[in-house]
């Protein structure tokens, strides 16, 4: 299969572990990065050719649009500010390339209503870039759900995402200026979240949602602020409910549990599993393999991403793999498309103070 030729648009940290990624995926490879700084494009791709080196070395370019207008891609990653990705989409699906973006997808459903609409007119795949979605631990969790002996009827789902910032964070980190990241930390950490949920429900969306902002980033000139704690609280019509918090502010967690009338699931690592070579889950406080057991190379570290079957290499093979059938996978702007709306929903309920029917 002829690989497919991706360009990426930034040079963000986020950018480097995609590379990573790509390179281990087997039919995909970056052919170009563009930076609003070519010798910045050209130095990102120098630093990682130096580890993982693909045999024609990507091409640089000092603007977006430049590197949508290369005839030599089939495929585009958007790792920019979420505020800024909706043109760069449409311009690269009128131009007839696949799109990979990094999630949150766009600051409102409207906008990306008009991105999905873009690639569907011009037969190109969007997908958002939320990799848990690939890994083989999510079937094994669908089997152990389908299954009315484990768990019994639901009851509730919670979730929590965090990290603590470093000094400053609030000031300069884009994740926390309301102009490009209006969602904060909810687009951040609780669009995982709020996916995991959906993905347990069968997308179904909630009736009702309540959220809270319980902390924000100053707001400066030139830097609007943004929420940096948030907590939300849902319920499904079959009676379900799930609770979510994320936050830049609080230590590092990243679990979901799902809580059944007759057993329970528990995930402590949803987003990126402690070993990323043979993730597990808790079912009743039995720990659960999810596949054939990959050992952790020696000297590699356990949760380390974008080796050969990480969840992340596995997303861009998935994706890469999709585009060679020549049919366009209709689920995955769908899933994209139901996390933008809860996620609209938790915002509008926060900053008006209301609960939120859908």
């Amino acid at each position: 299969m002829k690989p497919l030729r991706i360009g990426i648009l930034s040079t963000a940290g986020i950018a480097r572990r995609n590379w990573k990624a790509i390179f281990h995926s087997g039919n995909a490879v970056v052919s170009a990065v563009a930076s609003r700084d070519m010798s910045k494009a050209a130095a990102f791709i120098a630093e990682c050719q130096k580890s993982w080196a693909f045999e024609k070395t990507p091409r640089a370019w000092g603007s977006y649009e430049a590197l949508l207008a290369d005839p030599e891609l089939d495929a585009v990653y958007v790792p920019l500010p979420t505020a800024l990705r909706k043109n760069h989409v449409i311009d690269a699906a009128r131009r007839g390339l696949h799109v990979l973006c990094e999630k949150p997808c766009a600051i409102s459903r409207t906008d990306l209503d008009e991105m999905t609409a873009a690639c569907a007119q011009n037969k190109v795949q969007f997908m958002d870039g939320v990799m848990f979605m690939h890994s083989p631990r999510m079937e094994r969790i669908r089997a152990i759900l389908a299954d009315p002996a484990q768990l019994g009827p639901l009851r509730r789902i919670q979730s929590s995402f965090t990290f603590r910032s470093v000094e400053g964070f609030e000031e300069k980190n884009i994740r926390a200026h309301g102009g490009l990241e209006p969602a904060g930390c909810l687009g951040d950490l609780g669009w995982y979240c709020l996916r995991f949920a959906l993905w347990v429900m069968d997308w179904q969306l909630p009736k009702r949602v309540t959220a809270r902002i319980h902390a924000s980033s100053p707001d400066l000139p030139g830097h609007p602020s943004a929420p940096l704690d948030f907590s939300g609280e849902m319920t499904f019509g079959c009676g379900v409910t799930f609770g979510f918090y994320c936050s830049f502010r609080t230590m590092s967690q990243q679990w979901v549990h799902v809580g059944g009338r007759d057993g329970w699931l528990r995930v402590p690592d949803f987003v990126h599993p402690f070993n990323s070579y043979n993730p597990t889950l808790e079912v009743n406080r039995v720990e659960v393999a999810t596949g054939a057991a990959i050992l952790c190379p020696e000297g590699a570290e356990p949760a380390e991403q974008g080796h050969p079957t990480a969840q992340d290499t596995l997303m861009w093979r998935n994706f890469s793999k999709q585009i060679a059938s020549g049919r366009l996978n209709e689920e995955w702007p769908r899933w994209a498309m139901q996390t933008q709306t809860v996620q609209d929903a938790c915002l509008r309920s926060a900053r008006e103070g209301v609960d939120v029917c859908l």
